[in-house]
C-alpha cells in the first residue's frame, strides 16, 4: 500500500503563492491613480480587443493583471454581482467596498481549496462626490485586500513603479500630468531609456466625477496623444451627457463615450 507524499500546509501555501507571484510578474503593469476631477486607469497593453481595464457599475471601475480567461471571469461576476445587487436593492447600495468583499472571497477560497490559484491581482475603483471620498481597493491572488491610498501600480515590475507614484504623485493633479506620469513610468524595464510608451501602446480610461450617472470613459485618438503631449495645453477632457445601459454593456463593460 503507497501513501501520499506528505506537504506541510506552510509549504503548500508557500508553493502556491509563488506559483502565482510569478505568472502575475510575466503581465505587464497597470497603474491607477486619482486626479482632480476623478480617476485614471492606464494599462500596458497594445491589444485594441482584449481589455485589462473596464466599467463595473455606475462609478466603479475594474483593472487586472495576470491570465486574462481568469480575471475576465472576475470581471464578469463582478459585474453581475452589481447589477443584482443595485436591482434588488438600490443602485447608490452597489459599492467598491461590497465588491471587493466579494472578490476576496472567490480568491481567497480558490487559493486554499483549488488545485491551482488564481494568477490575477485585481484593482476596484470607486469616484465619490470629492476627491476625499474616492476609494481604490487592491486585490491579490490569495484574497487579501488592501485599501490604497489615491494610487495602485499592479503586475510587471511592481516595486519601481510604486516607488515613482510615492515620489511623484500628488493630490489634484491634472489629468494630462497623471497620465503622463503613468505612461513614463510604465516604459518596459529593460529599455529604461526608450522614453514614455505611447498612446498605441496604452489602455486608458477615467472614472470622470462630473458625470452625472455613468463615470467611466475609455480615452484614445487625438485626445489621448493630447493628453499625453507636453507641448499640448489640454489637461483634461469635456464632460459629455450621460446614457442608461443596456443589457450587452453590462457583460461587455463597452460603453465608452
Amino acid at each position: 500500500m503507497t501513501f501520499p507524499m506528505y506537504v506541510s500546509p506552510e509549504q503548500l501555501m508557500k508553493d502556491r503563492a509563488d506559483y502565482a507571484r510569478k505568472g502575475i510578474a510575466r503581465g505587464r503593469s497597470v497603474v491607477v491613480a486619482g486626479y482632480d476631477n476623478g480617476m485614471a486607469f492606464v494599462a500596458h497593453n497594445p491589444s485594441r480587443t482584449l481589455h485589462k481595464v473596464s466599467e463595473i457599475y455606475d462609478r466603479i471601475g475594474f483593472a487586472a493583471v495576470g491570465k486574462y480567461n481568469e480575471f475576465e471571469n472576475l470581471r464578469v461576476a463582478g459585474i453581475r454581482y452589481a447589477d443584482l445587487r443595485g436591482y434588488s436593492y438600490d443602485r447608490s447600495d452597489v459599492t467598491a467596498r461590497g465588491l471587493a468583499n466579494a472578490y476576496a472571497q472567490t480568491l481567497g477560497t480558490v487559493f486554499t481549496q483549488e488545485s491551482k490559484p488564481y494568477e490575477v491581482e485585481i484593482c476596484v475603483a470607486q469616484v465619490g462626490p470629492t476627491a476625499a471620498s474616492d476609494q481604490i481597493f487592491r486585490l491579490t491572488y490569495d484574497g487579501s485586500v488592501t485599501d490604497e491610498p489615491g494610487y495602485v501600480a499592479m503586475g510587471g515590475a511592481t516595486e519601481p513603479l510604486t516607488t515613482g507614484l510615492r515620489e511623484r504623485w500628488e493630490p489634484g493633479m491634472s489629468l494630462a500630468s497623471a497620465l503622463r506620469l503613468a505612461a513614463g513610468l510604465l516604459r518596459p524595464g529593460a529599455e529604461p531609456a526608450s522614453g514614455p510608451l505611447s498612446a498605441e501602446e496604452l489602455e486608458v480610461a477615467v472614472l470622470d466625477r462630473r458625470r452625472p450617472r455613468r463615470a467611466f470613459r475609455r480615452l484614445g485618438g487625438p485626445l489621448l496623444d493630447a493628453l499625453l503631449s507636453p507641448d499640448d495645453p489640454t489637461s483634461d477632457i469635456p464632460t459629455q451627457d450621460d446614457r442608461r445601459p443596456g443589457p450587452h454593456d453590462l457583460l461587455t463593460g463597452a460603453p465608452d463615450a
